[in-house]
């Protein structure tokens, strides 16, 4: 989740992590990647969705899809992504 949490500060950071806990990971900045700092990091962490919340996105995207399939109404581009992908 802390490389997550970088990727969605800076896309283009390139950074190596080692361990889980951002009070005991140790963050190597590479290739000129400006630092963020841990508490801009741990901000950034706070806002991303847990992995049950984002199972269950995914389900309601399923469902909103199959539901749209079986009325011939469009899917969106997510909701096709969620057949397709």
């Amino acid at each position: 989740m802390i490389i997550e949490a970088i990727l969605k500060i800076n896309p283009n950071a390139k950074v190596s992590v080692s361990g889980s806990d951002i009070n005991t990971c140790q963050i190597i900045w590479l290739n000129g990647t400006t630092p963020i700092s841990k508490a801009d990091i741990e901000a950034k962490m706070a806002e991303l969705p847990t992995a049950e919340e984002e199972v269950t996105a995914r389900e309601n995207l399923k469902a909103s899809a199959k539901a749209k399939l079986i009325a011939g109404e469009p899917l969106t581009e997510e909701e096709a992504n969620t057949i397709v992908l």
